[in-house]
């Protein structure tokens, strides 16, 4: 990891622009192998403030692993990260305080009820006074009447609506979400459809990786296609009709 931190210290300051103008995830040349074998290979990916981007690509593509770079749970072997303004992973620490992640894999605590779940987190976040929030948010994602039940109970879309929970909790301006729809119901679907509307209508910054083309040419600002550890295709919404994308998806995945 020697060459990784080098590299990172020797991008200059003025290689990014102010991410709280602009930008709040730019990753360049970005490179990651485990042993001999490379995942990604030299990405470069900008996502504004205000933008949902939406993630695709065949399974072992590298998706995962670029969006666990950026949740600061894997260092890039080579190249240059930079979330919510921090340079990864020298500054992992600062830039965990700005993140709001969904997983498919909800990772939440079952012997704990869902008010304690997010007590939980926002001790770790620091918040003060969080009750009033917390009850807000059980609101929103349709889990107040089950807030003092244990989540052991809940069932998966539950406990995803939970998770959606959580990553609003400290209403960070950067948003990773790891096929988040895993579990949902229609109602959970609809739901955070609007969630993520509202997000990047009030400024914040969604990257989510997807495996559903028609849903999301409708949501996303821009549609991404990352292929053998590449990005090979990026197009705005209203740009590249589903059969089109399905094409260009079919094309870089031979």
């Amino acid at each position: 990891m020697v060459v990784c931190y080098s590299v990172l210290a020797s991008i200059p300051s003025n290689e990014f622009p102010n991410p709280q103008i602009l930008t709040m995830i730019e990753t360049r040349a970005l490179t990651k192998t485990f042993g001999l074998k490379p995942v990604l290979r030299g990405v470069d990916l900008d996502v504004a403030a205000g933008e949902c981007v939406a993630l695709f690509g065949p399974n072992g593509a590298g998706k995962t692993t670029l969006l666990r770079i950026l949740a600061t749970l894997t260092k890039p072997t080579l190249g240059a990260v930079r979330v919510a303004g921090g340079l990864l992973p020298t500054q992992a620490e600062a830039v965990r305080q700005r993140l709001g992640v969904i997983a498919h894999q909800p990772l939440v605590y079952g012997d704990l009820t869902a008010e304690e779940n997010l007590q939980f987190y926002a001790k770790l976040y620091g918040l003060r006074e969080a009750s009033a929030r917390i009850l807000a948010l059980l609101e929103r994602v349709g889990l107040a009447a089950r807030r003092r039940d244990l989540v052991r109970t809940f069932s998966r879309g539950m406990h995803q609506r939970l998770a959606i929970a959580r990553a609003l909790l400290a209403a960070p301006p950067v948003y990773l979400m790891d096929e988040p729809y895993t579990g949902l119901d229609p109602a959970g679907v609809a739901l955070l459809d609007e969630i993520v509307r509202e997000l990047a209508a009030q400024g914040a910054c969604v990257l989510m990786t997807t495996h559903n083309i028609t849903h999301s040419l409708g949501l996303a600002h821009r549609v991404v296609l990352l292929a053998k550890g590449k990005l090979v295709f990026s197009a705005p919404r209203g740009t590249v009709t589903a059969a089109e994308f399905q094409s260009e998806y079919e094309r870089a995945t031979l």
